[in-house]
């Protein structure tokens, strides 16, 4: 399906369906024409998944796919040929794509015709842009690209990259946005200087369009979630997520264990920097050992870092900590502290890459909870899945920073979380 209204709740009614291919983007003509680019998928075992460059005229009128579709373009040897993007200029329609796949060979690269529909030429300089062979780059992962003209007749590129802590090394703040400076001579190639990413480019000069600032603090007095915070595989409705009940606070109902991935209760917000916080502080009354609530450093289902408020067999209301690397769960019980005199309980989980600590406050002042915690592992890289050399599974969002709040029983627990103030450093 394409969706292709300007806003994010539609009914399934205004979807429309378009192809089994993937990576689509719409391509206006200057003869009024809409045609949809793709990514040709061929699912044949032995066949190149990647099948090239499809394009197939879309009606606007009746919102469907008319005649055949064709492959325009086949790729080069990088392979993994995808994220098809088409400009017209100076009588050339010029195709742009993402290839090498999306980790460290990833490229920009662009072919030209005079036809819309082909035969495509490839730039004989080599790619657009690429960090490979330059593990010196400190942008990684150069590729998948587009253009924009501004009004002052500039071009830019704006592309994927990864930030690695060390060369060619895990990025742990996952894939991320960069920007390029062009020159696309009249008639000739888009073109970045020595076809690398630039750590920095000079401002375009461009009037101020500020957006507003991200609050650091959330006191939670909206009636809604802020959209910088991100829900785990569920939106965050009233079942479970409650800024009414108590004004100021921000209520979250218990979900399925930290290896669930049906129903988990974890609010969260991406890591912005390889120094950064997040802190709160919660009111949390559990029952019994099943009903956990507290502050995560969080990739993925398999890997995680948890310090959590649980009820131990004895009665006491305890601090803990448990890990998950690569699925595999680790508890701490050395680390353990009695909270049970505390009400409200302050927790911080502290990134400054290649490490991750939790903090605990019980109104006298922070304490460190000594266990540090490799935060690499909450990486694109490590949460990679390969078989035979071949990934099964890829990562890309980078770590988040969240509030987790689990009920393995069912029984509606719930933690109030007072703020929470995330802090880059």
């Amino acid at each position: 399906y394409r969706l292709l209204l300007n806003q994010p709740n539609v009914t399934l009614a205004e979807l429309v369906s378009v192809t089994s291919a993937d990576r689509r983007r719409l391509f206006h003509d200057d003869d009024g024409s809409t045609w949809l680019l793709s990514m040709s998928a061929d699912w044949r075992p032995g066949r190149n998944r990647f099948g090239g460059i499809e394009i197939q005229r879309y009606d606007r009128d009746q919102r469907l796919l008319v005649g055949k579709g064709q492959i325009i373009f086949s790729g080069t040897p990088a392979g993994l040929t995808e994220g098809p993007r088409l400009y017209r200029r100076d009588g050339w329609y010029y195709l742009m794509t993402a290839e090498g796949g999306t980790s460290w060979q990833h490229q920009v690269t662009v072919a030209r015709s005079r036809k819309l529909t082909g035969p495509y030429e490839t730039d004989p300089s080599g790619p657009m842009l690429t960090s490979v062979g330059r593990p010196d780059l400190r942008l990684q992962k150069a590729g998948h690209g587009s253009l924009v003209q501004t009004q002052n007749g500039k071009w830019y590129l704006a592309h994927l990259v990864g930030r690695p802590y060390t060369p060619l090394g895990n990025c742990v703040l996952g894939r991320e946005t960069a920007i390029q400076q062009v020159d696309w001579p009249e008639g000739g190639w888009p073109a970045i200087a020595d076809g690398v990413p630039a750590d920095e480019i000079s401002a375009p000069g461009l009037p101020s369009h500020p957006w507003p600032a991200e609050l650091s603090i959330d006191t939670f007095d909206r009636s809604e979630l802020s959209p910088a915070w991100s829900t785990l595989r569920r939106p965050a409705t009233p079942d479970w997520i409650d800024l009414q009940s108590r004004p100021s606070h921000l209520r979250i109902t218990g979900g399925q264990s930290p290896v669930g991935k049906q129903f988990p209760s974890l609010v969260a917000r991406r890591a912005g920097a390889v120094q950064c916080s997040l802190e709160t502080v919660v009111e949390f009354d559990p029952a019994n050992h099943r009903q956990l609530a507290g502050i995560t450093g969080y990739y993925n289902t398999a890997n995680w870092y948890f310090a959590y408020i649980a009820r131990a067999d004895d009665g006491r209301r305890m601090l803990e900590v448990l890990s998950c690397v690569s699925g595999r769960l680790t508890g701490y019980p050395q680390m353990a502290v009695d909270v049970s005199a505390a009400e409200r309980i302050g927790l911080r989980v502290n990134l400054d890459v290649p490490i991750l600590q939790f903090a605990y406050d019980l109104g006298e002042g922070w304490q460190p909870i000594p266990q540090m915690f490799d935060a690499t592992t909450l990486s694109d890289e490590h949460a990679a899945i390969m078989i035979d050399g071949e990934p099964a599974a890829w990562g890309f969002t980078g770590a988040f920073l969240g509030l987790w709040v689990q009920d393995l029983g069912g029984d509606g627990a719930r933690a109030d979380f007072d703020y929470a103030s995330y802090l880059e450093h």
